[in-house]
């Protein structure tokens, strides 16, 4: 087995690792199996890898396997498909939800950048640009999405079998669970994708894995450690009520996914925080993206990822995601009309690097006022205008424009979506067994260099394998993936993963904890169901809701069937 590390090598983005399996396909002795294909994101220098050729045939590809619908992680699908990708892209459903918006925007910035470029050449008198891929090729990609569920095995080649597992990063995010048999001997490998933090609002905490072979592990935080998220809501809280009070605006740079939804749940709770109803009454929550508006409505539609606390709220008959003063805004004259408004308020919006979007256009309105406050919520990649930003810089360009930074800049790490260094840490102490191989990728070289150290002084990992540059490593010889100074090998050999149970005991308890929490709904939930579509026989709902409701009631009743089916005893 091979693994081309194409991507998220040198640092945080690009994220794309190309596995070459021996011996398990029919009739082709490979198997080629791409893990996300993610934009390069950041400096020129970074952004300009983008249009180079991939490393590999994008046509020899069988499939690819997504972890989540961030764009350094899905960015480049369009462009894999262009330049002759055919297969399946496997990928979460909530995922699959997300991908329409994320990749139609990534194309439609795409198209735009490759007008002003053009527009730019014929002055120079040089002939026009073509965007790295446009809206067809966007569509074209969608087209070869195919949901899973968490926690459910598929087989997207023969001898290959994958399963996704939640990753708590963003919503639909998956860690990804690889079986193939190489030589007679069955493997497991597993890819982290983005980790994210233990506790956080909304989503499930990450899934740990107990045994692999080989593992690919990302290191965004590696020598970081969060604020606690509850420190930073209260410093959040805190800025919030003297930017108001002093009659300023607060700005958020935003990821229009997760992020965005993160910070709208919270704000809605605003009433239960002691002194804040009197401050934050009236006062107009703005989430100003049109992007982060659509990835909302696909939030609230995957109601079935979210946390227990989230569930219940949903449960009890509430809308986590709403609340009286929240306003979301689609249009440019909505986005204008916020800047022209004066009074104290809350602008949330797009992009959360400051890279692209009507962040930019808030900043200059908001940057040089010491009334205002700028709140960072997430990570700022270096080359990025938010890293300027939070690195201290005293004036921005912004539309050709010098903006001076008079705004009081804060940067709340305990929102963000990765797991920290004690997270990353946790996760990689979860195998029970040593993997055969650990490599280190996704993440800045002091930050991977500095999470390698880690594993040796704190577990079992004595010989953690960082990638610092895209490379070709044979997973079965020794040697051929030192690239880097390594630490001596570790005295305590590793042993391969034992062939996974018919059943593991984990997951049999946990699908039993599942029904028994479904069970515990299901009565109350159908009773209410049928209570509503009583009322439709009056005409007492609208025709948006009861198509909805039905459609629900309709696929429970084939999912009833389905179980029936299974549970028949098989000869």
């Amino acid at each position: 087995m091979k693994i081309y590390f194409c991507g998220a090598a040198e640092s945080v983005t690009g994220s794309c690792h190309l596995l070459e399996m021996e011996g398990v396909q029919e009739g082709d002795a490979k198997a080629r199996v791409l893990l996300d294909c993610g934009q390069f994101q950041g400096s020129p220098e970074q952004e300009a890898e983008n249009y180079e050729a991939f490393p590999f045939e994008p046509q020899a590809v069988d499939f690819l396997i997504l972890s989540h619908a961030h764009i350094d992680h899905c960015g480049r699908i369009p462009l894999l498909v262009k330049r002759g990708f055919k297969g399946p892209v496997y990928c979460t459903d909530a995922t699959a939800d997300l991908l329409p918006i994320m990749l139609r925007d990534s194309a439609h910035i795409a198209e735009l950048d490759a007008e002003w470029k053009t527009r730019k050449a014929a002055r120079a008198g040089k002939g026009p640009v073509a965007p790295l891929f446009t809206i067809e090729d966007a569509e074209a990609a969608l087209k070869n999405v195919t949901p899973v569920l968490y926690g459910q095995q598929i087989e997207p080649a023969p001898g290959v079998k994958v399963v996704f597992n939640d990753a708590g990063h963003i919503l639909g995010s998956a860690i990804l669970e690889i079986f193939f048999t190489e030589s007679g001997v069955q493997k497991k490998f597993v890819f982290s994708g983005d980790l994210g933090v233990e506790g956080r609002p909304l989503l499930n905490d990450p899934t740990y894995i107990k045994k692999a072979d080989y593992v690919v592990m990302e290191t965004t935080y590696g020598n970081r450690v969060h604020e606690a998220g509850e420190t930073s809501l209260k410093s959040l809280w805190t800025i919030i009520q003297n930017t108001i009070r002093r009659g300023g605006t607060v700005v958020i740079p935003s990821f229009a996914v997760g992020r965005t939804q993160e910070l709208i749940y919270e704000l809605a709770k605003y009433e239960e925080q002691a002194g804040l109803e009197s401050v934050l009454k009236g006062v107009k929550v703005y989430v100003d993206s049109p992007m982060a508006v659509a990835a909302t409505e696909v939030f609230r539609k995957n109601i079935a990822d979210f946390d227990e606390e989230a569930r219940k709220r949903v449960l009890a008959g509430e809308d986590p995601l709403d609340f009286a003063n929240l306003i979301l805004t689609s249009t440019t004259d909505e986005s204008k009309a916020i800047n022209e408004d004066h009074s104290p308020k809350i602008i949330i919006s797009a992009s959360g690097m400051c890279e692209a979007g009507r962040i930019r256009h808030h900043l200059k309105h908001n940057l040089w006022n010491k009334r205002n406050s700028v709140v960072f919520v997430g990570y700022q990649a270096v080359g990025t205008l938010g890293r300027t930003i939070t690195d201290g810089a005293k004036s921005v360009s912004l539309f050709g424009e010098e903006i001076a930074v008079n705004a009081e800049i804060y940067n709340l790490e305990g929102f963000s979506a990765h797991a920290d260094r004690e997270g990353l840490l946790k996760w990689a102490r979860g195998f029970e067994m040593l993997p055969q191989k650990f490599y280190l990728v996704h993440g800045e070289p002091d930050s991977k260099q500095a999470f390698a150290q880690t594993l040796r002084q704190e577990t079992d990992i004595k010989n953690p394998i960082i990638i610092e540059r895209i490379c070709e490593v044979d997973l079965l010889t020794d040697g051929s993936e030192t690239q880097t100074e390594q630490a001596p090998q570790q005295t305590l050999a590793p042993q391969p993963a034992a062939p996974e149970a018919a059943v593991d005991p984990d997951d049999a308890k946990a699908a039993v904890e599942k029904i028994e929490t479904v069970q515990a709904h299901l009565d109350t939930l159908l009773s209410a169901a049928r209570e509503k579509l009583g009322k439709a026989q009056e005409g007492g709902a609208d025709a948006e809701s009861y198509a909805a409701l039905k459609n629900v009631v309709l696929q429970l009743e084939k999912d009833t069937i389905r179980l029936a089916s299974e549970l028949v005893d098989k000869k």
